[in-house]
């Protein structure tokens, strides 16, 4: 991995190919599961609002964003304009299909899939589930029946939320510290190897962090998803994510 320094004044080389983590049908399950809306009945003006916030977020974070993702952005404006127009006499006459039935026939066959995989990867795995014990567990670790995967998008929401606490940033001139993404990859691992257990992702932003800080700390926690050193967790839907060494 090659080093970049990030200026906030310029856009960062540092790039973390998204197709790796998730897809747009992701993003869109996501967001129907934050709002608790039923997936047969889905607001197209707010879920497409939210789906292009996401959007402009990882565009600021030079996440190297699929085709589909911009396809289904086309998709779902393309839906709420449709749903925008009013319905002709014919039409309503011949019961015309709702506009957007399609994408729910696209969510409904993902989910399916997406469960049906995700119960074969709960299942034991020899290499990674089953292995020799080479310490006494840690009693304020919960155990691993109790965890809930992390998605992209739960992890950008928490970014999205750390980034909201950031104070606006003095125009005086100040010198910056440069620190890459690499570098913070060992600072986290590091923290890992100290702590010996699991910490909360909150807790690698101080109270006075800096908004380049907490960009590069995000794409360093991107980077090690990707390169399976660490794995992220909730005890429940929306509770605190938890970094942990793998």
């Amino acid at each position: 991995m090659e080093e970049h320094e990030w200026n906030p004044e310029e856009p960062h080389p540092y790039t973390v190919r998204l197709e790796t983590f998730e897809g747009p049908l992701d993003l869109l399950l996501h967001l129907i599961r934050k709002n608790e809306l039923d997936i047969m009945d889905i607001p197209i003006a707010l879920i497409t609002e939210q789906y292009l916030e996401y959007m402009k977020l990882m565009k600021e974070l030079n996440l190297n964003v699929a085709g589909d993702y911009l396809l289904m952005a086309s998709t779902l404006i393309h839906i709420k304009s449709k749903m925008l127009l009013p319905v002709s006499k014919e039409e309503e006459e011949e019961g015309g299909e709702d506009p957007r039935a399609e994408l729910v026939r696209r969510l409904l066959e993902y989910q399916k899939f997406k469960e049906a995989a995700g119960e074969l990867d709960r299942r034991p795995l020899k290499g990674r589930d089953i292995f020799v014990r080479t310490g006494p567990p840690d009693p304020q670790e919960p155990p691993e029946e109790g965890k809930m995967e992390v998605s992209l998008f739960d992890l950008l929401e928490a970014f999205r939320q750390v980034l909201a606490r950031v104070r606006p940033e003095s125009f005086h001139e100040v010198i910056l510290e440069p620190i890459t993404v690499e570098q913070r990859v060992q600072e986290i691992l590091s923290l890992l190897q100290r702590e010996k257990r699991s910490i909360a992702f909150h807790s690698l932003f101080k109270e006075r962090v800096t908004r380049t800080m907490i960009v590069v700390t995000f794409l360093a926690i991107l980077e090690l998803v990707k390169m399976k050193q660490i794995r992220l967790y909730q005890m429940a839907p929306f509770e605190t994510i938890r970094l942990s060494p793998v």
